[in-house]
């Protein structure tokens, strides 16, 4: 047999291996970000990255992974540790919907915990399209309630799914996969629903990610002596200036900042104090609104970040 020959006989095998082995194993071993693609956020620059044309699969069955979801004027944060699943928040009602196709997309079915930060339209607008497409082992919000049709639709798809409403408490851990889940604040405020938020700390290994819903200054003055110093750090309240005081910043002192906003938005967020606040920190910082989906992925040492489309933004 000629040696051209054996070649391309040799090179079909291993082609037929891998796909046989990429179907059976699909969802014990691959983290596959079907139909998108991902690109290294060149950190020494500014972090807008434009896409290539191509996709890519990742192993991850050690590694933690955090998508900042682009929702636009809103807050969806998708967690996996080894093979387990949380959801912070779920944008606005329209984008819930296209949040179901995206992770239906990466081959989730279920969720051990889903967390509703606050009641506001812009946290849980998709929370109960997430409730009916999905199994849900733990459901998490603050008890302050609304009256919104927002609000209701969720209570609504809880009972509808017999899954129980849960408040936690503060200094609850959790554990999601091989990472540390730790409830930082979890507040009641009739006035402003922001600072009913909660605050959540994840740790993986060496690495941590504090992540704050719409907090204002007011509950970072309550947290400030808690154990809240993090590599990143979600910001509060899409970069509002009324959260992020210079104290609580300093007490954080992030590596890496997150803003998650609309390039257009009638708040003007981020407002450009927040941005000067955490430039002078030294942050990095990377907003959804020029970058799209931000993941951050770690194996407890190192932060690698990507940006990628996930058409998750219901506009």
């Amino acid at each position: 047999m000629k040696k051209k020959t054996k070649r391309k006989i040799v090179s079909f095998f291993i082609i037929l291996i891998f796909f046989i082995v990429s179907f059976f194993f699909d969802n014990d071993f691959f983290f596959k970000l079907k139909n998108t693609v991902l690109k290294d956020i060149n950190l020494s620059k500014d972090p807008f990255d434009k896409i290539a044309n191509d996709f890519d699969v990742i192993s991850l069955d050690d590694d933690l992974i955090v998508f900042f979801l682009d929702v636009g004027q809103a807050d969806s944060i998708l967690i996996k540790s080894q093979n387990e699943f949380m959801l912070i928040d779920a944008g606005n009602n329209a984008d819930g919907i296209k949040l179901v196709n995206y992770f239906k997309s990466l081959g989730i079915k279920e969720f051990k915990y889903l967390i509703g930060t606050h009641a506001h339209e812009d946290h849980i607008g998709g929370m109960d399209d997430i409730i009916n497409n999905f199994k849900v082992k733990n459901f998490y919000m603050p008890d302050d309630v609304t009256t919104t049709r927002t609000f209701y639709d969720v209570l609504d798809a809880l009972e509808s799914k017999s899954i129980a409403f849960k408040v936690p408490e503060i200094g609850t851990s959790l554990k999601l996969g091989n990472s540390d889940v730790n409830v930082i604040y979890a507040g009641s405020n009739k006035e402003d629903l922001n600072d009913t938020s909660i605050v959540i700390k994840l740790i993986y290994k060496d690495i941590s990610f504090l992540f704050t819903g719409d907090a204002t200054s007011n509950v970072e003055r309550e947290i400030i002596n808690s154990d809240i110093k993090s590599n990143v750090l979600k910001v509060g309240h899409h970069g509002s200036k009324y959260s992020s005081s210079a104290v609580f910043l300093n007490k954080v002192k992030p590596e890496y900042a997150i803003i998650s906003c609309a390039e257009i938005n009638d708040y003007g967020h981020p407002h450009e104090v927040v941005i000067n606040k955490l430039n002078k920190l030294g942050a990095q910082i990377f907003e959804t609104s020029k970058l799209g989906t931000i993941v951050a992925i770690s194996d407890g040492k190192k932060i690698t970040f990507k940006n990628i489309e996930t058409n998750t933004d219901g506009g």
